[in-house]
Order: structure tokens, then sequence, then C-alpha cells
């Protein structure tokens, strides 16, 4: 089977948490002996934004810990659905893409229906931002792939889709694993960006005041963390 899947960015997850689960569905499909091609925009945000903080060290781990993962960058404009997709047997479609590439290649699917076509949504922008995802033209997609049980239920009540199946998350465990020969380095690790302040309240309760009050030794990772949120993980004295 010849599969197509249109993503923000395979390379990056800078702000961009859903990476780790795409690339682990790629892989699954590759090892199952598919063929998957992936594309993604020149411009891609959560890209450029790494590169300019870290530099090329992260993609040039990413292509080392991923061998088998490619991915075609594109200029949206110039973009040739006929031919991206000539021979395609299924596509899968992000939802970090713009409504205006989902709804292109949803017209494509309703005049070349050869091939199966899914919007993935692996967010919570349905529910805290529903505006932006009534943008979505997906009227000529099969059907929603939605990685939580409430999330399908908003396509329905919402009638944003006809079909919509859950399809939930899952740590790719070719990658992630424990790893017995790695030193054990402090008491909590955990992996999160500060989120424009959507999660304050809940980091506080159940990750900063837990860490001062049993005196564990902490590290947190991610990015878009303003100066006022580092030196809160100063004075809690947790590694950043």
């Amino acid at each position: 089977m010849r599969v197509a899947g249109f993503y923000h960015s395979l390379e990056s997850d800078w702000n961009h948490g859903n990476a780790h689960f795409l690339r682990g569905i790629a892989s699954e499909l590759i090892a199952r002996g598919h063929k998957v091609d992936i594309y993604e925009p020149s411009d891609a945000w959560s890209r450029e934004n790494l590169i300019r903080e870290y530099g090329e060290e992260p993609i040039a781990a990413f292509r080392a810990r991923y061998p088998h993962l490619h991915s075609t960058r594109y200029d949206t404009a110039s973009l040739d659905l006929d031919q991206v997709l000539d021979g395609i047997d299924v596509v899968l479609v992000h939802e970090w893409n713009e409504p205006e590439l989902v709804r292109r290649i949803g017209l494509h699917h309703r005049a070349n229906g050869r091939y199966l076509l899914f919007f993935h949504d692996t967010h919570h922008r349905s529910v805290t931002d529903p505006d932006s995802m009534s943008r979505y033209d997906l009227s000529g997609y099969d059907g929603v792939l939605a990685y939580g049980e409430a999330i399908r239920e908003i396509y329905l009540q919402r009638g944003w889709a006809g079909q919509v199946w859950t399809w939930h998350e899952a740590a790719d465990t070719r990658v992630f694993r424990p790893h017995p020969e790695i030193e054990r380095d402090g008491d909590v690790v955990w992996v999160g960006n500060w989120g424009d302040d959507e999660r304050t309240a809940e980091l506080q309760e159940f990750l900063f005041d837990p860490i001062r009050m049993l005196g564990l030794s902490a590290g947190v990772y991610g990015v878009r963390y303003p100066e006022a949120a580092l030196q809160k993980l100063r004075e809690y004295g947790i590694n950043f």
C-alpha cells in the first residue's frame, strides 16, 4: 500500500509535540511493508524556530534516530497534487496544515477519488478554538481520525464531518522505551511547553509545589518559556 502524509513538520518538534506521534505512525507503516511519502511546507514555522534557536544539530539528531523517515518540502503555490498523489492508496492530512491546503486536497479527492482521504486531528483546538477548526472544509474527505472520543463527538455534533473514528495517540516504543543502561539523574523529568499560560495553574499545583514539598530533584524540557517562567523554575530549584 502507498500512503501519503501531509504534516506540518516531520523533522521538528519545536512547539509541535505531535511530531513524535506522526513519526511513530510513519515508522509503523514502513515496518509493516508499506511505502510512505511525507510532505511538509518549506516554510514550516516549527522547523524555522528550531533551527533559529538550536541550529542544525536537532535536525541531524532526528535523521540519525530515524534514518528511514524522509519528507519532501514543498511550496504551497506550486504543489502539484496530480503528481504527488498519483498511485497513492491512502492520504492522511494532519490538522496542522493550512485550511487552503486541506480544501485543495479535498477537491482533488472529489475529482480523483482513487484513494482514501482522512483528516487527522491530534489537538484540542476543536474544544479550545472551534472557530479556527470550522475553517477547514472537510466535505471532500472520507472521514476524520480524532485522537480522543470527546474530539470525535465534537466533530459529529458540530457537523464538521459525517464519518469520525477515534484513533488514540500512542508512544512509538521503538524510541520511547526504558533505557536501563542510562544512569538515573534526578527524580522528576517533565517534558512540555509553557503554552501561553494555558496550564500555569496546573503546573503550579501538580509539578512545582510537589517538587518543593517533597524535596525532589527535577528537570523541565520545552520551549516558549518566558523569563518569568524561567525565574520560577530557578526559584524552585528546577533545572531547565
